[in-house]
């Protein structure tokens, strides 16, 4: 006879398999019959039009005037050297939304992504071709970046660029793929329910994983019309970081930086007691403990570098997160 429910079972097993820097397998089961890709689906569809991600808008290249224009010296015309440049993914450095930033190359020289790298900008795609400039040629341009998700046409921003600009097609979204498939899972003597596996690739702007969280906040943000009080917050559990080896390194205590008396000294006296305390400091928080000097702040840093972090550099929120609640309950 079969058993009677009065509410579907929830899934209860999350997975994450890492295939590469920028691609993953995001598993969980198990589903009743029809319930995963009713999951999978939307989900799918968010990853694919709501990720945040960062593209050129406009261009002035000196001595173009339009896009069907050419520049003395360079192989490429102006349309080829713009399809070139939409290859190339920009990430923008800090908390800016959109740039400007100006270049100057002169020949002979191979202009590639990583040739764009600088204080404001870093490029995901370095070795993607950009230009190739012959002897005595000289190409200056400027190139307005911003961020943003989904597809903008030029026709949007046109009106709103300066004289000189040539206006982009924008392609903000850093997913390149994002696909799903539907696997029966063995729950006691049942066969019939469901594991989703959700493969997410992207483009080196984000994290799958910072793929995934986002399009799971969007869908809650898009859930909580139906009830104001619902909390659109991602749960903990998207991701099992108390599993992540950066996690592990972070919680592992300063005596493992093997500093010297008195830096470690500095630091405890100043309950500072964790890795991760130190590299989520910003450098001037690092230089304003209380004794600490020149040549014991540059051993810190030297020692956090071996240890695989820096001062003051990006670690992932989750893991920001995890680590928090470790300290406080140190």
């Amino acid at each position: 006879m079969k058993k009677i429910k009065t509410t579907p079972l929830a899934p209860q097993e999350f997975e994450v398999e890492q295939i590469s820097e920028n691609e993953a397998n995001i598993m969980a089961y198990p589903f009743e019959t029809g319930y995963a890709i009713s999951l999978a689906h939307p989900l799918r569809r968010f990853l694919l039009s709501s990720s945040v991600g960062y593209a050129p808008i406009a261009i002035k290249i000196e001595g173009a005037k339009h896009e069907f224009d050419s520049v003395r010296g360079m192989l490429e015309d102006i349309s080829d050297f713009i399809l070139n440049l939409k290859e190339i993914r920009f990430k923008l450095t800090g908390d800016v939304e959109e740039t400007e930033i100006n270049y100057s190359f002169a020949g002979p020289c191979v202009v590639k992504g990583s040739d764009l790298s600088n204080d404001e900008v870093e490029v995901v795609t370095p070795d993607a071709p950009l230009a190739t400039l012959n002897e005595d040629s000289t190409l200056n341009f400027s190139i307005k970046i911003a961020k943003g998700i989904g597809y903008v046409a030029s026709e949007d921003t046109h009106d709103e660029l300066e004289d000189g600009y040539i206006a982009l097609d924008a392609y903000f979204t850093p997913v390149r793929s994002a696909t799903y498939k539907i696997e029966n899972v063995l729950v006691e003597d049942n066969p019939n329910f469901e594991r989703v596996v959700l493969n997410i690739r992207t483009d080196g702007q984000i994290s799958p994983i910072d793929a995934f969280r986002n399009s799971l906040e969007v869908m809650y943000a898009q859930l909580a019309v139906f009830n104001s009080e619902i909390s659109v917050k991602a749960p903990t559990t998207v991701e099992r970081v108390e599993e992540s080896p950066d996690l592990k390194k972070l919680t592992t205590h300063i005596d493992s930086l093997g500093l010297s008396a008195r830096s470690f000294n500095c630091l405890d006296r100043s309950n500072i007691k964790l890795i991760g305390e130190i590299a989520m400091m910003s450098t001037n928080d690092l230089k304003n403990v209380k004794n600490l000097g020149k040549k014991s702040y540059d051993e810190i840093v030297e020692k956090l570098q071996e240890f695989g972090f820096e001062v003051g550099g990006e670690i992932a929120d989750d893991v920001i997160s995890a680590l928090k609640k470790k300290i406080e309950a140190a």
